[in-house]
């Protein structure tokens, strides 16, 4: 009996013995979880497509024919102004149409082709302009005029509407040998040779250069022809007349005008 007891207790004295030196695993904290919740960001507003001004018809006064495709890329018919509302009236496909005076523009409305309210956007006067050299001695817009070759711009335009208002406040006869449709045949005429002066806008005269030299009429700038621009009634391309109208009025346009001698809209 003692024989056994001792054996048991052997076996017990063992059995911890081994538990001892091989002790249970201990519990660790498992990573969190990860998580499929998306991140919430303010939503961005997405940046409208500029529209281009590419496919716009604009029909323009020519004096326009320098300035106007150095701010707008179009498809451009330029002329005098009256002749352009004739062209329009008669079913010209055009989308804006820019005028030279307010009196065509004017004309343009009442004959019902244009779409909404037309906008002033730059300014022009008159002045002299002579041949390099002033071969016939012009001094002024006076009696130095009588018997020269003057070329001036037929009644019905903007330019030659203006020029007969500036003969008549200043008490001025004038004697012209040729009259023209539009400025730039004035102007043309002038830079040849054909004629010694010719009644140009400034802004004609200064991009001539050094073909002709500008005799300034004094009081011509205190009435100036005012410039207008609307979007056409049915419009095919309206999108871009809009733009090309947006591109004219703005402050950019407005620099662009102001750098070739346009004076701003009053």
């Amino acid at each position: 009996m003692r024989k056994l007891v001792a054996t048991l207790g052997a076996a017990l004295l063992l059995a911890a013995c081994s538990g001892s030196s091989d002790p249970a695993p201990t519990e660790t904290e498992a990573p969190p979880a990860a998580t499929t919740d998306a991140v919430e960001t303010e939503p961005t507003e997405a940046e409208a497509p500029e529209v281009s001004t590419a496919d716009a018809v604009v029909f323009a006064a020519a004096s326009l024919n320098a300035v106007f495709p150095e701010i707008a890329e179009a498809n451009y018919s330029f002329d005098g102004s009256s002749g352009l509302v004739d062209q329009i009236v008669g079913g010209a496909p055009a989308d804006v149409f820019a005028s030279a005076d307010q009196k065509n523009m004017d004309r343009a409305v009442e004959e019902g082709v244009i779409d909404g309210d037309p906008v002033m956007f730059a300014t022009n006067y008159l002045v002299i302009a002579v041949p390099a050299g002033n071969p016939a001695g012009i001094t002024g817009f006076d009696e130095s005029l009588d018997g020269t070759k003057l070329v001036i711009c037929q009644e019905d335009v903007p330019c030659g509407n203006a020029t007969r208002a500036l003969a008549e406040a200043q008490s001025v006869t004038l004697t012209p040998v040729s009259e023209e449709a539009n400025v730039t045949d004035v102007l043309g005429k002038v830079t040849s040779g054909e004629a010694d002066a010719g009644l140009v806008y400034l802004t004609d005269a200064t991009g001539a250069g050094d073909k002709v030299e500008i005799i300034e009429i004094p009081g011509s700038d205190e009435n100036p022809n005012t410039y207008w621009i609307a979007k056409v009634a049915g419009a095919q391309n309206v999108e871009a007349a809009e733009a090309f109208i947006a591109a004219i009025t703005g402050p950019e346009g407005a620099a662009t005008l102001a750098s070739f001698g346009f004076g701003p809209a009053k």
